[in-house]
């Protein structure tokens, strides 16, 4: 399977997966370095989110592509998985609003809108509400993009094979395409083409630092989820597909889909816009099982399928999913946490049985 330069053994992908293993300096670790070179035989993995600058950091113990040590603690990482015989991008990340100043060491949130969601966040002072962001000014904007593409530059610098930009979950892009949660009145909010141009801008200033076909871009339309709501069909569509048509032209690596039905006519329709390699995701309320990815191939639905729980609890899931094996049982309780507890310690299955 090829995505732009990467040629993959196999059409499963490892989604992007917090864990908060980083400590407060968001410099991977050796147990990181680890934790990704034991899943090396899926086709390819996509890291957790990683802040793009400090104000991007979303959440305690998340990693980030900002410092000198940052890029040579994610090298560690990606020399692990090549050692293996891996791939591996760099998931970039800017969590917008979904943050608090208690995670971005006191820095003010940014956001399309001064909106603040509803709920709570873990800081490193315990839980507190989500603060009201600071509206991004036109002004502002073009700095945000030139962070995304130093953090594509540094994840080069890194080993990484490309990128992903996270334009999903509620997140800062995610959060310009939403009407919910962007009521600019500028170029940059009103229509869909207005909502889809600060992705484009991003993707287009990563592509040209780092080259289309190393970036590929996550969506996740319809998720209505930290208050990025988009329930108006229409505008839904209208507005995807100004950004899938805004990227085409480069010929994105990929564009993965995250999405509760496959088959829903908004994927199939983005995915004809695309034109390109489609990746999809619809495990988020519920897990992916093995029926389902080889019926998603077999049906011709998407180029390749994206898996997360079941990748995390099984670092050989390539082979117990080739074979029809057991798969082992994932631990809900060690997703955010610290240590080696449910993150290294999953067995193989020659070890298992």
């Amino acid at each position: 399977m090829t995505l732009g330069a990467l040629e993959l053994p196999n059409r499963l992908i490892m989604a992007p997966l917090t864990r908060t293993r980083s400590g407060r300096d968001g410099v991977p670790t050796a147990l990181m370095a680890e934790h990704y070179s034991q899943r090396a035989s899926l086709g390819l993995i996509v890291s957790e989110g990683t802040y793009t600058s400090f104000t991007a950091q979303g959440f305690t113990g998340q990693p980030g592509l900002v410092t000198d040590e940052q890029t040579a603690g994610w090298k560690n990482v990606t020399d692990a998985v090549h050692m293996a015989g891996g791939r591996i991008v760099a998931q970039l990340m800017h969590a917008g609003r979904v943050s608090h100043p208690g995670i971005t060491g006191g820095r003010e949130l940014v956001a399309p809108s001064a909106i603040a969601i509803d709920g709570m966040t873990h800081t490193y002072e315990g839980k507190q509400p989500y603060p009201v962001p600071h509206a991004l000014t036109t002004g502002e904007l073009p700095g945000v993009v030139a962070e995304f593409a130093a953090a594509a530059v540094a994840a080069m610098k890194a080993g990484f094979d490309g990128v992903e930009l996270h334009g999903a979950n509620g997140y800062l892009l995610h959060e310009f395409l939403s009407a919910e949660s962007n009521q600019r009145t500028d170029m940059y909010g009103g229509s869909p083409e207005n909502r889809a141009r600060f992705v484009v801008e991003v993707y287009r200033a990563v592509a040209e630092a780092i080259g289309a076909d190393r970036t590929g871009l996550r969506i996740s339309p319809e998720h209505n989820i930290q208050g990025a709501l988009e329930t108006n069909p229409a505008e839904v569509l209208a507005t995807y597909t100004a950004l899938v048509r805004g990227i085409a032209p480069l010929k994105p690596a990929f564009l993965s889909i995250l999405h509760q039905d496959p088959s829903d006519i908004l994927v199939q329709e983005l995915r004809k816009a695309f034109g390109g390699p489609v990746l999809l995701n619809s495990g988020f309320g519920m897990v992916t099982t093995r029926e389902e990815a080889i019926g998603l191939l077999a049906n011709d639905l998407c180029d390749g399928v994206v898996v997360g729980r079941p990748a995390l609890a099984n670092p050989d899931l390539v082979r117990r999913w080739q074979d029809d094996l057991p798969l082992n049982p994932m631990d809900p309780s060690t997703f955010y946490t610290q240590g080696a507890a449910g993150y290294t310690d999953y067995p193989e299955y020659a070890t298992a049985s």
